[in-house]
C-alpha cells in the first residue's frame, strides 16, 4: 500500500524513537527516575516525580497535595483583588492629608494610612502561611476581601 503524502504532515521523523520520552515505558507506566528513592507501591497508586514528593517527619516521602484548576483560578482572582485593594489604599494614603490636630495625632493618622496600604499584602501572606487546609485558606482570603475594602477610595472621599 502506498503512503499518502497528506499523512506525512501528521508525522515527524523520529516520532517512534524511544528516547523522546525518558522515564516512561511503552505501556504508559512511569519508570523511577535516576536519583529518586524507589519505594514499593501497589499498582493502584501513582508514582511521583521528585518535585511532587514531600518529606514527612519520619523520613519517608509522601505525596504533596496538588492544587486543582478551579482553586488556582479562585486564588488568582483573590490575589488580583488584593492587589487592587493595595493600589486603592496607596492612592488613598497619597491623597488624604493629615487632619492637622497635632504632631502626634498627624503621625498616628499617617502611620495608620500606610499600615492600611500594607494590610492586603500582609493578610494574603498570613492566609497562606497560617492556614491549615485549602478550605481554611479560601475562607480567610474571602473574609479578607470583604474586610479590607478601601472604603475611602470607593466612596471618593479622597477626591
Amino acid at each position: 500500500m502506498a503512503r499518502d503524502p497528506d499523512d506525512d504532515a501528521l508525522r515527524w521523523e523520529g516520532d517512534d524513537d524511544p528516547t523522546l520520552a525518558p522515564g516512561w515505558k511503552a505501556v504508559g507506566a512511569p519508570v523511577p527516575l535516576e536519583g529518586t528513592p524507589e519505594k514499593a507501591t501497589d499498582d493502584s497508586s501513582p508514582t511521583l516525580d521528585g518535585d511532587a514528593r514531600a518529606a514527612t517527619s519520619d523520613g519517608e516521602t509522601a505525596a504533596a497535595p496538588q492544587t486543582g484548576s478551579v482553586e488556582l483560578v479562585v486564588l488568582g482572582i483573590l490575589g488580583g483583588i488584593y492587589l487592587l485593594y493595595t493600589i486603592g489604599w496607596f492612592i488613598t494614603a497619597l491623597r488624604t492629608p493629615a487632619p492637622g490636630l497635632g504632631i502626634v495625632d498627624d503621625a498616628m493618622y499617617t502611620l495608620g494610612l500606610w499600615l492600611a496600604v500594607l494590610a492586603p499584602a500582609l493578610w494574603l501572606g498570613l492566609a497562606f502561611w497560617l492556614s491549615r487546609g485549602r478550605r481554611s485558606r479560601l475562607l480567610w482570603l474571602i473574609g479578607g476581601a470583604l474586610v479590607l475594602v478601601p472604603v475611602p477610595f470607593v466612596l471618593g472621599v479622597t477626591a
